[in-house]
């Protein structure tokens, strides 16, 4: 049965992040809904949400939300508030959030910069290196789209989405489904890993990517959410 998919960006991305992916499940007659945060605005996360909710307010049928990255945070905030009857939550290589938790503390709690190092350690990077985007983010991206991601108008963030408190008891009482990349260089497999098993109970599928999935492997992650769909 087809569903509506709300897909969300990354930190400082936006829709075009989901350019490759769009078609896709559109040709198989789904709904794609990609929405714009406003991350270059003076908004926090429970701002982010109201544009998600907006977003879909004339939505009929299920709904899939996906979320990239600190988008996790925004899905969160979505389905907590039940404004929006999401029918199942995808996030995708997330910054998973816990309750009481702002993005600007995840990486601290989380222990990511311990895990990213030993990983750079592991592969042969300099872990004390100065970061370079195609190279944290852009290594498994085929080349014309890292240049037409490169020619972009370059995104200017806000600190107020990273200071936002996700205000929660407990995680929503939304089926979840986490995705992990097992060449995601920001976000090590096995720190992912972990990272969901201690917050929700559950094993990320992983797909043989680095942090940008869509980009990278668009066809293998629409099939992963299709898959998803057909099982609602």
């Amino acid at each position: 049965m087809p569903a509506t998919f709300v897909l969300l960006p990354g930190a400082g991305s936006d829709s075009w992040y989901w350019h490759r992916v769009a078609p896709i499940l559109e040709g198989s007659g789904h709904s794609v809904i990609a929405v714009d945060l406003p991350y270059g605005d003076d908004a926090g996360q429970y701002e982010f949400a109201d544009v998600v909710v907006d977003a879909v307010e004339d939505v009929e049928g299920s709904i899939v939300l996906v979320a990239q990255s600190m988008s996790a945070f925004t899905a969160a905030i979505v389905c907590q508030r039940g404004e929006v009857d999401v029918d199942l939550l995808v996030l995708l290589a997330p910054m998973l959030p816990a309750p009481g938790e702002a993005p600007g503390q995840w990486w601290e709690t989380t222990g990511q910069a311990e895990a990213k190092r030993a990983f750079d350690v592991l592969e042969g990077r300099d872990p004390d290196a100065p970061d370079d985007l195609r190279v944290l983010f852009f290594h498994d991206v085929p080349d014309d789209v890292t240049e037409e991601a490169f020619s972009q108008e370059e995104p200017v963030m806000s600190n107020t989405p990273f200071e936002t408190v996700w205000q929660a008891d407990g995680w929503p009482h939304v089926k979840t489904r986490v995705v992990a990349g097992r060449r995601d260089r920001l976000f090590p497999l096995d720190f992912m890993q972990r990272i969901v098993r201690e917050r929700l109970g559950i094993a990320p599928e992983v797909i043989d990517t680095g942090h940008l999935a869509a980009l990278a492997r668009p066809g293998e992650l629409a099939a992963m959410l299709e898959r998803y769909a057909s099982e609602l």
